[in-house]
């Protein structure tokens, strides 16, 4: 895991170094074991390495190859690259180097744009053909790892996050009101190209973006996913291939030169990786959890759970617990870490839970994403039976509707607030998914969580250069998983066939319960110090002279924090605060 930036340059000058240096120096967290720059001519690339695979320095980048004409920077991890080495090695070529960066570039070579499509894992990778000066930018099918880039008429940069862009200089930073309708619609979801800058654009996911010399430039996506079955089956033999297909997904990510762990919530999908890791031989696996201090009678941690597992896996666990006081004091820290505002308060507990983990391992593997593939939120059951899907799907998923929207924003922000249905009714419409429950699916799984779930999993781990892995998101277990009928998805309260599933690998408690996820309360049911917080800088003089809410609605706000709580339980007043937060600690808007 690591991070990239690079610049492109059309005006006839040569690529600005100081300004790669800027942003690699951002992304210092991400790889802090090597670092690197390439310049040559009007093309510069930068790499900030977390040594992985191949902790030798052969596989150090920006990486090129000379007889190849080809030089790459590249993020993230090929699990099957050994598979696609032996191949490469079979048809003639040779490597200096053990890891799965040099084989990116031979698979180029050997197959162009197209060996993406050979490649198991995830990846944003940057890579320059010397002969024809082209650029070209991919990112992999579930936008696991970041693509980030901001142009002008005569300069392309990119990076692995936002703030890196920020940092190198020159760019629109004022809020973009598209995105803004977004992140108030869709609790801080803001899809690809946008961000919440207007200056910053992002790579959608399963996407190749090509850049000629003269900076023209096209776009192409390599892959989707298809629901609906190809054959009739019985619920067995969908148990059955689920199975195997999940065990397959774990097992390729244990490929690393260093040890794996867990994230363990307790809950049924981390859960069943210890489970699979240990019924595939693991033992002592490295396994982590966290709570928090209750409030308002709310419960803080699931060490109820984490702690079942541990015992009966024999796992190496850690618990950590982290007081309202520590909360407080480490808010700033993962605000900072976000490479967009995200309201979830999930995104503290990964940040102190990727600093605890780091210390220990480099690896984890981490359950995110098996709610989206396998239908476990609670929109969906309705949405079976709906004569209008997107009327059931919008009044459960979208934090206000966009008449309570331009009421709630400032007068110059709200021409933009029908966007998010009108965003999400194009998408229900796209073919390749007629049941209604199948049309939610395919939104939030290459939509929503891309930029909630995976996007808060990045950031928050690689902020302590700890690499995350999601097995849920091994893009062949998602198409099979699309292929699986909805009815199987959604029984037992949801995500019955993975349950089904799980109940032959783990302990029945930690399937038959209710839903958990990492509960901080404190954020939820804002009050003393944390009302303050929000409080103060949405009061201040930048937030007045941005002008993104109505006064009125922010006092309601501040005088009753607690009755003032989206349809999927977040607190209205964090996701404005946060918002003003982020923008106030990056220095922009």
């Amino acid at each position: 895991m690591c991070g990239i930036a690079g610049e492109i340059r059309f005006d006839g000058e040569a690529a600005d170094a100081a300004a790669i240096a800027r942003m690699m120096e951002s992304e210092v967290p991400r790889g802090p074991d090597a670092g690197g720059m390439l310049l040559r001519g009007p093309v510069g690339l930068g790499h900030r390495r977390l040594k992985i695979i191949d902790l030798s320095n052969k596989s150090d980048q920006p990486i090129t190859d000379p007889d190849l004409g080809l030089s790459l920077v590249f993020n993230g991890c090929i699990y099957n690259y050994r598979e696609l080495r032996q191949e490469l090695e079979d048809a003639g070529y040779r490597f200096f180097s053990g890891g799965d960066t040099e084989v990116i570039l031979k698979a180029w070579h050997a197959w162009g744009p197209k060996s993406v499509e050979r490649l198991h894992g995830m990846f944003a990778f940057a890579i320059h053909e010397r002969d024809s000066g082209r650029v070209s930018l991919v990112r992999d099918r579930f936008g696991i790892k970041p693509l980030y880039y901001a142009e002008t008429s005569g300069r392309f940069r990119f990076a692995s996050t936002l703030p890196a862009l920020v940092a190198a200089g020159d760019l629109d930073t004022s809020v973009d009101p598209e995105a803004l309708a977004f992140y108030m619609s869709w609790h801080a979801v803001v899809p690809p190209p946008w961000t919440i800058l207007k200056g910053v654009r992002k790579l959608a996911p399963a996407t190749i973006r090509t850049i000629e010399p003269d900076g023209s430039s096209s776009e192409k996506s390599y892959w989707t996913l298809g629901f609906g079955t190809d054959r009739p089956r019985d619920a067995g033999e969908w148990r059955e291939a689920l199975l195997a297909s999940l065990r397959t997904a774990v097992a390729r990510r244990m490929v690393a030169d260093v040890p794996v762990g867990v994230l363990l919530s307790g809950g049924v999908d981390s859960s069943l990786i210890v489970g699979l890791l240990a019924e595939m031989g693991q033992h002592g696996l490295a396994t982590f959890s966290i709570g928090f201090e209750e409030a308002h009678g709310e419960k803080g941690d699931e060490f109820h759970y984490s702690d079942l597992i541990a015992r009966h896996y024999a796992t190496d666990h850690h618990q950590l617990f982290v007081p309202s006081g520590d909360l407080l004091r480490e808010l700033p820290g993962a605000i900072g870490a976000m490479s967009e505002p995200m309201v979830s308060y999930d995104n503290i507990g990964f940040y102190l839970l990727s600093r605890e983990v780091a210390k220990h391992i480099k690896v984890v593997q981490s359950g995110q994403g098996a709610d989206e593939i396998f239908g476990g939120y609670h929109w969906y059951p309705p949405l079976a039976g709906a004569s209008d899907p997107l009327a059931a799907y919008s009044g459960a998923f979208f934090d206000r509707d966009a008449e309570t929207l331009r009421a709630q924003l400032g007068g110059d922000w709200r021409e933009a607030a029908l966007m998010p249905r009108a965003f999400a009714r194009d998408h229900f419409a796209m073919a390749g998914a007629g049941d209604p429950v199948d049309k939610a699916l395919r939104l939030d799984s290459l939509v929503m969580l891309v930029d909630d779930p995976v996007k808060r999993v990045d950031n928050m781990t690689m902020a302590w250069g700890l690499e995350a892995r999601v097995p849920f998101l091994d893009h062949e277990l998602a198409e099979l998983a699309a292929q699986i009928p909805s009815a199987l998805k959604l029984a037992d309260g949801g995500k019955g066939i993975l349950k089904d599933v799980a109940r032959t690998v783990i302990p029945s408690e930690v399937i038959d319960r209710p839903k958990g996820y990492f509960p901080v309360p404190a954020l939820k049911y804002i009050d003393g110090p944390y009302l303050d917080l929000v409080r103060d800088a949405l009061t201040s003089r930048a937030a007045k002279d941005r002008g993104l809410f109505e006064t009125e609605w922010l006092d309601t706000l501040f005088a009753d924090p607690t009755g003032h709580i989206t349809p999927l339980r977040g607190s209205e007043l964090w996701q404005v605060g946060l918002l003003e937060l982020w923008l106030q600690q990056q220095g922009v808007g």
